[in-house]
Order: structure tokens, then C-alpha cells, then sequence
């Protein structure tokens, strides 16, 4: 017989264990087969074959290359740093792993013992607690960088610190929107709000969900923001110094970064562990585990199943895969932008749109309220209108005549009325 009760005594220290050893477990696992996919998806966009001979279809060739860099030998320049030296993979490597830690990853799962939670820490300040662990990373790559005693590498580094610096606002104005919506920052809330609205956040927060993701590309230095590591300039940026595992351990952090960030994306604005219709929805409220609320106001107890947890946790991953697929995409096909490119964007485009979105979607939520509209798919629905005018105004304002009309459009723009087609000036 199932307890509806939450797990308590020494099973929920047996949980706990449990959970911390599995989920990271497999963290750390997809972390290595990300470099995997990763590979094979460059080769299918570039038209080549990619890793096939380790392992049937290649699968073992992540285990190759973690023996191949335990086996290399490790490098230490004479004049570098020793004891940063060998510290900064170590402060870029934990702060990724440990972000994932207050992420949910499905629905409680039923036990005899009581209902375990899927996720490791729900603490209270989850979003909070995620914005403070992924800054840290870039000492790690500050350090690494000054570490080296090598100016490439410590320009890598510069340009880390500054990058975090411009997106990171970007990325937090981003979430004042996802805040107003769900009233708290935890990331259980944030997943409960979404299924009591009937919607992904993406919807009614279409352009926050475009700012987070840009945000999130340059956070994680993946391209077209890879400027801390920008090979035609730096070498190899602020790792240029670095081998064998230590070198490693910045690759595996930059892809746990990238599973971290997918995942957050994936809670924040794709409901989470949630799927679609209200059979699953469960969410804790004064110690009983409920799906919702009648019109009256009246609890509606949940229905908690094991195999629920299961289907659940399989959306889960198909949603952050699809944000995985989406980096590694992006960075096989749009080019480097150039430094200035990138500040430019950060300070003048990210920066007073994020800031000018969060006015428009308060101002909204209090016409809502004042109006009478409750908390519900009506509610989202207007919201959705709103943003989806902003969203579009937003992209017509960046794309500036260049994707969206395209280079015909901008030809045909060129031929003067004598019909000769006028040269095109160096600003275009």
C-alpha cells in the first residue's frame, strides 16, 4: 500500500541518497554522450559520417576519449600560477554540476514509505540559487586564463567576465516576467503555475522566452558567442595552456552548462516535468498533495503513480533534449559575431528590451486584475496577444530588413526609378 504521506525518518535519507547518486549519475552520463551527439550531428549538417568505429554506431567513443585523456600527459607552463592553475577547471567543472541540483525532473513518485519528490534540494529560493551558481563559473575561466601567464588565454578570460557581465542582466531582467507570473522562485512553483494556467509560460512570455535563450547561448560561450574562446583570434582562448584531464574538465563543464541551461529552459517556460492535459498534475500545498482547486476553492487531491513519474520524466527529457539539439545546431550553423557585435547586442538590444518587456507584462497583470479576469487559460490568452505583438515587433526591429526580407528584398530596394541597380554601400 501506497503512503500519500511525505517520505520522512531514515527512508528519507535513503531518498535522498538515492536520488543524488542516481541523478548525477546520469547527469554526468549525458554530459559525456552531449560530446557524443554533438559529433555525430556536426558530420550529419557538414554531410560526413562523424565517430563510427568505437563501439557499434560509435557509442563507446566517449569512453575512449576519457581514457584517452586520463592517459595523456599533463602539461604545467614554468610560468604559470601552479595552484590557480590547477584549480580553475575545478571552479568552472562543480558550479555546472551543482546548478542542476533544484531542477524537478518529473512528477512524485508513490512509495510504500511516502511520497518522494523528483527533484534533490526544493529550496526556496531556486531561481536565485541557479543565477548564483552559473556566475560562478566564470572565475573558474577568469582564473584559468591569468593563471596561464599567456595573453591569448588571459584575454579569453576578459572577455568571459565582461560577456557574463552584459548577459547575465539580459538574462535576469528576463526572469522579473517568469517572477510576476508564478509570485515565487521556486522552481516547483514555477511548474505548478504553468499546469494551473493551462499553458507554457512560452506563450504568454513569448519574448521573455527569446531573451532567456539568447541569454542562455551567451552564458554558456556557446556560438555565435564563443568569444572567450574564439579560435581565429585566441588560439584556443583561456584553455590554450591546458591539457589532458584538466583541459577535459572545461569541455565537460561547458556541456553540463548546456544540459543545465536546457533543462532550465525547459522548466521555466515549457512547464517542466509537466505534459499536456491535468492528469498529472500534482503539487504540495499545507502537507497534502493536490492537483488543483474546484471553483468553490475546494483542495482536489492528487493522484500520484509510478508510471506517471515515468512518462513524465520522459517529457522532461525530450524537452531539454530539444534545447540540446538547438545549441549544437546553432553553433553548426550561424557564424562568429565580433566582440563589439556581442556588447552591442547585450547593452543596446537585450538590456532596454528586457527592461521595457517587464513594464509591458506588469502593466498588463494589473489590467487583468483590475478587470476581474482570473488565474487561467483566458488570463493566458491575453497575455499571449500581448506578447505575441511585442515578440513580433521585436524580431522586425532586430532582423533590420536582413533574414526576413532577405537579399532579393534588399536588391530590389537598390534599383533606382531609372531602373539601374545602385551598388550597394559598405554600412549595408
Amino acid at each position: 500500500m501506497e503512503s500519500l504521506q511525505p517520505i520522512s525518518g531514515p527512508w528519507a535519507l535513503i531518498a535522498m541518497s538515492l536520488k543524488v547518486t542516481i541523478i548525477f549519475g546520469v547527469l554526468v552520463l549525458v554530459v559525456a554522450y552531449s560530446t557524443l551527439a554533438e559529433r555525430r550531428v556536426s558530420a550529419w549538417i557538414q554531410d560526413r559520417r562523424g565517430p563510427n568505429r568505437v563501439g557499434p554506431f560509435g557509442l563507446l567513443q566517449p569512453v575512449a576519449d576519457g581514457i584517452k585523456n586520463l592517459l595523456k600527459e599533463e602539461t604545467l607552463p614554468a610560468t604559470a600560477s601552479k595552484a590557480f592553475f590547477v584549480l580553475a577547471p575545478i571552479f568552472v567543472l562543480v558550479p555546472s554540476l551543482m546548478t542542476f541540483a533544484v531542477i524537478p525532473i518529473a512528477a512524485p513518485l508513490p512509495t510504500p514509505a511516502g511520497i518522494v519528490d523528483m527533484i534533490i534540494a526544493d529550496v526556496p529560493i531556486g531561481i536565485l540559487y541557479v543565477l548564483a551558481f552559473s556566475s560562478l563559473a566564470v572565475y573558474g575561466v577568469v582564473l584559468g586564463g591569468w593563471a596561464s601567464n599567456n595573453k591569448y588565454a588571459f584575454l579569453g578570460g576578459l572577455r568571459a567576465s565582461a560577456q557574463m557581465v552584459s548577459y547575465e542582466v539580459a538574462l535576469g531582467l528576463s526572469l522579473i516576467t517568469v517572477l510576476m507570473m508564478s509570485g515565487n522562485v521556486t522552481l516547483t512553483e514555477v511548474v505548478w503555475q504553468q499546469q494551473q494556467l493551462g499553458m507554457w509560460f512560452a506563450f504568454p512570455l513569448s519574448l521573455a522566452f527569446i531573451l532567456f535563450v539568447i541569454s542562455a547561448f551567451a552564458e554558456t560561450n556557446r556560438l555565435p558567442f564563443d568569444m572567450p574562446e574564439a579560435e581565429s583570434e585566441l588560439v584556443t582562448g583561456y584553455h590554450t595552456e591546458y591539457s589532458a584531464m584538466k583541459f577535459s574538465a572545461f569541455m565537460i563543464s561547458e556541456f553540463g552548462h548546456m544540459v543545465t541551461a536546457s533543462a532550465l529552459m525547459a522548466t521555466l517556460f515549457l512547464g517542466g516535468w509537466d505534459l499536456p492535459g491535468t492528469w498529472d498534475d500534482a503539487f504540495w500545498h499545507e502537507g497534502q498533495l493536490i492537483r488543483g482547486f474546484t471553483q468553490d476553492g475546494v483542495i482536489v487531491l492528487a493522484n500520484p503513480a509510478w508510471w506517471k513519474t515515468v512518462l513524465t520524466f520522459g517529457g522532461f527529457a525530450i524537452k531539454t533534449s530539444f534545447f540540446m539539439l538547438l545549441y549544437i545546431w546553432i553553433r553548426w550553423t550561424l557564424p562568429r559575431f565580433r566582440y563589439d557585435q556581442v556588447m552591442a547586442l547585450g547593452w543596446k538590444v537585450m538590456l532596454p528590451t528586457a527592461l521595457a518587456y517587464a513594464m509591458l507584462i506588469g502593466g498588463t497583470i494589473l489590467v487583468l486584475d483590475e478587470v476581474g479576469i482570473r488565474w487561467g487559460f483566458s488570463y493566458g490568452l491575453a497575455l499571449t496577444a500581448v506578447s505575441g505583438v511585442a515578440t513580433v515587433g521585436f524580431i522586425f526591429f532586430l532582423d533590420r530588413g536582413r533574414t526576413i526580407i532577405g537579399a532579393a528584398g534588399q536588391s530590389r530596394q537598390k534599383i533606382s526609378i531609372t531602373g539601374i541597380s545602385q551598388p550597394a554601400t559598405a554600412g549595408d
